[in-house]
């Protein structure tokens, strides 16, 4: 017979549905009920928010840059080619 002392685990019904398929679930693997815990984990997750932005802004203009190459380059090779005759 289970302890009445000890209150139910509020998210053992996440671990029995999840727990089969093997995928982990992000922070709920060891939930805190610390408010200084929670606000730390809230700023590390804003930096990587930043940082994957960051990225992303680099990548969009890397691919910018290539395709404005692109187009100088069939700019480039359409001006060298001799006209065509009809």
């Amino acid at each position: 017979m289970p302890d009445e002392t000890t209150p139910p685990d509020p998210f053992e019904m996440f671990r029995r549905l999840w727990g089969p398929l093997g995928v982990p679930i992000p922070g709920m693997a060891v939930p805190t009920f610390d408010p200084q815990e929670v606000e730390k984990r809230i700023a590390e997750l804003r930096s990587v928010e930043a940082w994957l932005n960051m990225n992303l802004n680099m990548l969009r203009y890397s691919i910018q840059a290539l395709e404005v190459q692109r187009a100088a380059l069939q700019a480039m090779k359409s001006a060298t080619e001799p006209p065509k005759k009809p």
